[in-house]
Order: structure tokens, then C-alpha cells, then sequence
């Protein structure tokens, strides 16, 4: 605990006033735990199934919500049983909030799937509790079949069904039609619910950072 005791000193031959500071309490503000240089592998099992990279990984249960921070970027990176890398999440800022469990990724936020799909953007929520992703911003996603962007992104947490609202992009022409494998690229404008996904308002933008 640290006290800030502050004494002026009165004009006129006035008694000297004391002015106390309120006390600044270092756990108010104090990480619990500050980890440099975190390349950690994870194991699911008994087998192990995931790389953490991060330079700067922050947990701070003092913050209002309570979070992990990764101001400096974090890679998380999937494994095959032979320790190939097939899916992969990179961001330079990161944010859990772990009682809400729910991940903020900001800025180049990059997505490769198990299946292929490949999804970028400044921004990007995981909410943990309902399964999904969702963004506010531009967002762009890439498929084997479709490549689609728009202002407004919603998916599951394995980016099979998916939703994209003012959308463009190209598209393969039998996938849209029913059948044909020629690629015939044609331009699509609007809202596209692809693989199931209901559409829905966009949520609210969210603010959770103090």
C-alpha cells in the first residue's frame, strides 16, 4: 500500500493543510502473472494436439472483466498425429475474457480450418459458450468452392455453416447450380446464408476493454 500525503503551505499565516490521497492498492492493477517467450505445446487426452506461441501472455483476474492478454500477438497452431500443422489462428492482439469466455482477436486476424477454409479480418469473436464466431468487420473467407467477403461475418466454431451479409465474390458455378465441376466464376452481391447458418441481425459491437 502506498499513501500520498501532499502539505501546502497557507497564505496570509493560515494553518497548514494536509491533503491524503486515497490509497492506490497494487493489486488493483497488478497482472497475477506475466509469462515472456511462451511457446507451450497442449496436449488433448494424452495426445499432444496444439502449439501456444506468444511473446507477451498477461493474465490479469484484476481487470473489469477479468481477461488474458496478448498485446503482442499469439499463434495457435493444430497438429495431425504425425505433428503436421493443418489448422492455425494468428492475431497481433489478443483478449480472453475468462469468466465470459469469450476471445477478441484484433488486427490481421488469420484463420486456416482442418477442412481448408481460410478466413481473415481486423477483428474476430469467439464466444465459447454459444459456439460461435462472428465479426463486425470486413471479413473475408475462402473456400475450396466460393471465396465470399462482407461487413458482417457468423459461423460455427468449425467454419462449416457459416454467414456473410453484404457479400461479394466469385463462386463456382456447378456448386451453385447443382451440378458441373468446371469453375465459372460469377459475381455475387447481397446476403448469403451458405451451409445452414440462419441469418440473424449482426450483434452489437463489442466493447469489453476498460
Amino acid at each position: 500500500m502506498f499513501t500520498g500525503i501532499v502539505f501546502l503551505s497557507a497564505v496570509s499565516c493560515q494553518e497548514q493543510v494536509e491533503h491524503t490521497a486515497p490509497a492506490i492498492h497494487a493489486r488493483d492493477s497488478v497482472p497475477l502473472m506475466t509469462s515472456y517467450g511462451v511457446n507451450t505445446l497442449i496436449s488433448d487426452s494424452g495426445v499432444i494436439k496444439y502449439r501456444i506461441v506468444t511473446e507477451e501472455w498477461i493474465v490479469n483476474p484484476n481487470l473489469n472483466p477479468s481477461r488474458y492478454i496478448f498485446d503482442k500477438g499469439v499463434l495457435l497452431t493444430q497438429f495431425d498425429e504425425k505433428f503436421n500443422v493443418f489448422s492455425y489462428i494468428q492475431c497481433d492482439t489478443a483478449y480472453y475474457y475468462d469468466k465470459k469466455k469469450l476471445w477478441e482477436l484484433r488486427s490481421r486476424v488469420k484463420i486456416l480450418t482442418k477442412s481448408g477454409i481460410k478466413f481473415s479480418s481486423e477483428e474476430l469473436f469467439w464466444d465459447e459458450n454459444n459456439h460461435e464466431l462472428y465479426s463486425n468487420k470486413f471479413s473475408r473467407l475462402v473456400t475450396p468452392e466460393r471465396s465470399l467477403q462482407g461487413r458482417y461475418f457468423r459461423s460455427d466454431e468449425q467454419m462449416t455453416k457459416y454467414y456473410v451479409s453484404n457479400t461479394s465474390g466469385s463462386f463456382v458455378r456447378g456448386d451453385l447450380a447443382g451440378g458441373g465441376t468446371t469453375p465459372a466464376p460469377t459475381e455475387n452481391q447481397g446476403d448469403s446464408t451458405m451451409n445452414g447458418i440462419p441469418r440473424t441481425q449482426p450483434r452489437p459491437r463489442t466493447n469489453l476493454q476498460n
